[in-house]
C-alpha cells in the first residue's frame, strides 16, 4: 500500500501489518461504522474502508499524523474523516460497528505518557498501559450490539490483563493473532529500563506482539 508519511509520523510496521492481517481474517460483514484509534499515516482507516466499511472516522492527537491520514485518504479517494484529539474524548457518546486501534504500549521511564512529540506513538508509561487501561474501560461503550474490537500490542504490557478488562466489560474476549517481532530502536534503546523493571529476560532482544479481539453481543430479538 503506498503511503505518504510526514516526519516524526509513525511508521507503519510489524504492529501494524499484524493488525491488518487479523482484520482480514475477522470475518466482519462489509458495510459497517469503523473507528481507527490512533491512525498515524491512515493506514488501517484506508485498510477498513477498502474493505467496504460505510463510514470511517479516523484519530489521532498528532496534528501530522491528522495531515497525513487526510493526504493519504485523497490519495486512495477514500471518503474517510480524519479528526484531531484524544479519541476516546473525540467519539465520547458515539459507537461503532469495529473499532481498531495500534494504540502507544512502549514502556518508558516516565509515569505518564509524553504531551507532545513523535514518542507519544509509543511511549505508555511505567508499565505501558497508559492508554491501554482507559481503552479497555471504554471498550463497551464504543461498540454497537455485534460490534468488534481488535487491539495489537506487546505481551511486555500484561495481555492477560487487557483480555480480563474487555471480558469484565461483557465482552467477549480472547488473543487472535501472535507474532514475533525484533527489537526496533526505540527498545533497544531502553534495554536497561526493561531489564530493570523485569519485562524482558537478561540478553531478550524481541517481543511477542499480539492482537486482542472483543466483541460486543449481540442485542436478543
Amino acid at each position: 500500500m503506498l503511503l505518504l508519511r510526514a516526519p516524526g509520523v509513525y511508521r507503519p510496521q510489524g504492529d501494524t501489518h499484524l493488525l491488518r492481517t487479523a482484520f482480514a481474517t475477522a470475518g466482519i460483514p462489509r458495510g459497517g461504522t469503523v473507528l481507527d484509534i490512533g491512525t498515524g499515516t491512515g493506514a488501517m482507516a484506508i485498510t477498513a474502508a477498502r474493505a467496504g466499511a460505510r463510514h470511517v472516522t479516523a484519530v489521532d492527537v498528532s496534528h501530522r499524523a491528522v495531515w497525513t491520514a487526510r493526504a493519504n485518504a485523497l490519495l486512495h479517494r477514500l471518503p474517510i474523516r480524519v479528526e484531531h484529539g484524544d479519541a476516546l474524548d473525540t467519539v465520547a457518546g458515539k459507537s461503532f460497528d469495529v473499532v481498531l486501534s495500534n494504540p502507544p504500549y512502549v514502556p518508558c521511564a516516565s509515569p505518564t505518557p509524553p504531551a507532545s512529540g513523535p514518542a507519544r506513538a509509543w511511549d505508555a508509561g511505567r508499565d505501558g498501559r497508559a492508554f491501554l487501561d482507559r481503552l479497555c474501560a471504554r471498550a463497551p461503550d464504543l461498540l454497537n450490539p455485534g460490534g468488534v474490537m481488535l487491539i495489537v500490542h506487546s505481551t511486555l504490557c500484561d495481555v492477560d490483563k487487557t483480555v480480563r478488562v474487555l471480558r469484565g466489560g461483557g465482552l467477549k474476549a480472547a488473543v487472535v493473532a501472535r507474532a514475533d517481532e525484533p527489537f526496533g530502536p526505540v527498545m533497544n534503546g531502553r534495554i536497561d529500563l526493561l531489564e530493570r523493571e523485569g519485562l524482558i529476560a537478561p540478553g531478550q532482544r524481541h517481543e511477542e506482539l499480539v492482537v486482542v479481539r472483543a466483541d460486543r453481543l449481540p442485542t436478543p430479538v
